[in-house]
Parts: C-alpha cells; sequence; structure tokens
C-alpha cells in the first residue's frame, strides 16, 4: 500500500524542495499524509474544473505544478473561489501537491522537458541554481533521540544525493559535558562532568539550506546547545549537469528563425496564443536558449550567454524592445501553459514507475485564453 506520504517522498526526490525559489510555496497543500493512495492525477493548475476531474477520476492525490495557495490567505470558505477548490478536494478525498520552481530547477525537470520538445538537448542551465554548492556535517545527538533529529534534517532539505534521499551515515560513541551555572541540562548536573552514549551523524546538504538546517537541528534537538559542525565542498558538478532555471543546447542542424518558430509551435501544445518571434525571420539560429513560464527576467542573462534565440513565455512589449536594441537574440514567446504543461507527463512517468500507482494526465486546457484574432484584408 503507498500513502500520500510516500509519493510525496517521491516528488520531493525528483524535485528536492530546497531547489525552490525563496518566494515560492511548494509541497503538500492539502491531504491525510497517511491517507492510502491508488491513482494519482497530474495538471498544470488547479482549478475548479481540474479539481472536479480529479474527484471523478476517482484519483486519490492530484499533483500539480502551479501552488493554489501561492499568497498567505485569511480564508477557505467555500464561497470563495480558492476555498471552493479546496473543498472539492477534501470532500473528495483527494490530496493536493505542488511542484514549482524545485521543478523548473531539477534535473530532469520542466526546463528539460521543454528543451527536449523544442529539439535540444538540455545543458546547463540560464541561471545555475545558487545551491550547487554543497556542505558536509556531522551532528552529535543523544542515541534515542537520533532518529528523530534525523528526519527532522531530511524534512529541512538535507541528505540528498543525486537521485538518492535520506542519505547518512552514522556511528556510536561517548559524548561528554560539564554543565556551568546559567545552563539548562537536559542530562546531568550542574557542574558534574556527563558522559553518555551519542551518535555522530553525517550527511550533505545544499549550502543555500544552511540557515534553515541549523534552525530545524536546535528546534528538534533535546540538548540546547547541539553539537555540530559543517565543512563546505568544491564544486565538482559540471554546470553542464547542475540544477538551476533555464536550459541551453543547440540544434542539429541550423535553422532560420522562421523555420524554427515553425517547430516549437508544431511541438508544443496548441493554444489560442500560438506562437510568436521577435527578431530577423530570416536570421540563422542553432544554440538554443529556453525557460518554461514566465522568462523576462532572464533576457539580461541569456543576452550575455551567446546564444542564437531565446524560447520562453509571458514576453512583454518594452522588456523585449530594450532587449533587442541591447544586441539581444531573436526571442520566441509561446503561451505560458504550452511551454509548462508537458511536464505533466514526465512527472506521471516517474510517480507510476516508483510507486507502482495507476496515473492520469488531466488533459483540460487551464490556458485561459480562448481566442486570437487577426484583422480580414479586403481585396
Amino acid at each position: 500500500m503507498k500513502t500520500v506520504a510516500d509519493i510525496r517522498s517521491i516528488l520531493d526526490t525528483a524535485y528536492p524542495p530546497h531547489l525552490a525559489e525563496s518566494w515560492d510555496a511548494v509541497g503538500l497543500i492539502c491531504g491525510d499524509p497517511s491517507a492510502e493512495v491508488t491513482t494519482v492525477a497530474f495538471a498544470l493548475d488547479c482549478t475548479q474544473a481540474v479539481a472536479e476531474e480529479a474527484v471523478a477520476l476517482g484519483a486519490d492525490m492530484l499533483v500539480v505544478h502551479h501552488p493554489l495557495l501561492m499568497r498567505g490567505v485569511t480564508s477557505v470558505a467555500a464561497d470563495t473561489p480558492k476555498g471552493k477548490v479546496i473543498h472539492t478536494l477534501i470532500r473528495g478525498g483527494v490530496a493536493l501537491f505542488a511542484a514549482h520552481t524545485n521543478a523548473d530547477s531539477a534535473r530532469p525537470g520542466v526546463n528539460d522537458r521543454l528543451a527536449e520538445l523544442v529539439g535540444i538537448t538540455p545543458g546547463r542551465p540560464i541561471l545555475p541554481k545558487d545551491g550547487a554548492a554543497m556542505d558536509k556535517w556531522g551532528v552529535h545527538v543523544p542515541v534515542d533521540a537520533a532518529e528523530t533529529v534525523t528526519a527532522a534534517l531530511f524534512d529541512a532539505g538535507a541528505g540528498h544525493i543525486g537521485d538518492y534521499a535520506e542519505c547518512a551515515f552514522s556511528w556510536e560513541g561517548t559524548g561528554q559535558f560539564t554543565p556551568q551555572d546559567g545552563a539548562n541540562p537536559t542530562e546531568g548536573e550542574i557542574g558534574v562532568t556527563h558522559r553518555g552514549p551519542e551518535r555522530r551523524v553525517e550527511f550533505v546538504a545544499p549550502a543555500s539550506r544552511r540557515r534553515d538546517l541549523i534552525t530545524a537541528l536546535r528546534d528538534a534537538h533535546p540538548y540546547e546547545e547541539p553539537a555540530f559542525d559543517i565543512v563546505e565542498l568544491p564544486d565538482a558538478a559540471p554546470v553542464d549537469q547542475a540544477c538551476g532555471l533555464g536550459r541551453i543546447g543547440r540544434l542539429p542542424e541550423p535553422m532560420t528563425l522562421r523555420e524554427f518558430t515553425q517547430q516549437v509551435a508544431d511541438a508544443l501544445p496548441e493554444t489560442a496564443w500560438g506562437v510568436r518571434a521577435a527578431g530577423d525571420p530570416e536570421a540563422m539560429v542553432q544554440t538554443v536558449a529556453v525557460s518554461s513560464g514566465s522568462g523576462d527576467s532572464f533576457l539580461d542573462a541569456v543576452r550575455g550567454l551567446g546564444v542564437d534565440v531565446y524560447v520562453t513565455s509571458d514576453l512583454r512589449h518594452h522588456p523585449v524592445d530594450e532587449y533587442l536594441r541591447a544586441g539581444g537574440p531573436p526571442v520566441i514567446d509561446t503561451a505560458h501553459y504550452a511551454s509548462e504543461f508537458p511536464w505533466t507527463a514526465q512527472v506521471a512517468g516517474i510517480v507510476g514507475d516508483q510507486a507502482g500507482v495507476d496515473t492520469h494526465v488531466i488533459d483540460l486546457r487551464t490556458d485561459p485564453w480562448t481566442l486570437s484574432a487577426h484583422p480580414t484584408r479586403g481585396e
């Protein structure tokens, strides 16, 4: 039997929470971690229609890319739009989970799927993750508290190595300390040297999670002054394999911007928005940068990476105009939905293979745009 917690563990391994941007809200949104799961549904957004479809399918869990509760709310009453979604899911016994910018940065993730679809092998990120630097930790814990403390550290982002989670090494020894005046020892007495069995637990963690891990350690450790050490590891990961936002790769053969724009349109889900490009239609392109979702914040970074074209979504008039005037390469603008929805098949494959549960991609188009028009011209 698989549970919501089991599926969450698989997803957290595939898309580690520590890869999420600081403003993001990823993870389990609603649902009982101990509830049994036999069917998992997948969608880009948790709209009311998607929630109802998940219930109709008999899904026990719904995995989406865009978090339903991105910003703070004061009510999830059933007569509010988001509250209605939450009540629909809870009444239907459907847990809700979101993997957002952590899925964008992970490998493989949303950006890798987009890169593959437009015809390139995903290489280095546009913005390698600052958290690529790793720390090696050593934590001393009383033996009877070791599992609790270690679990708290794993929950805070420690112990991920490649495709493996909860990685650690430990051994037991004897700890010693003498509490001084003002101390409030969990064990021992003021002024008396105390010795007791302790376990040293070693693991690695992203340097970007250091502050959160220290907080988690102090909250979970029974001692008021836990003993631990941190060694910063040299970054040995090649940039082509680094996690981060966006991807860069090369087409097998050069083609014109016009041809490549059509290739992108043919590869992605069809939307009313369609696909548009800015730049010389006959410009030759081969080195391609992609960024799923809204990508105009990366225009300056892309301009300095020597690419021939940049594929992303939600581009705006003034940023693109200034970017092109500053010498940036052509850009291709897709619908936000089109650049990210293909990820649902990727995550469904991961969960299905690892959990052995039934999976179903909900193919309701959640792109809000329903119509586009061009002027008709008389003869």
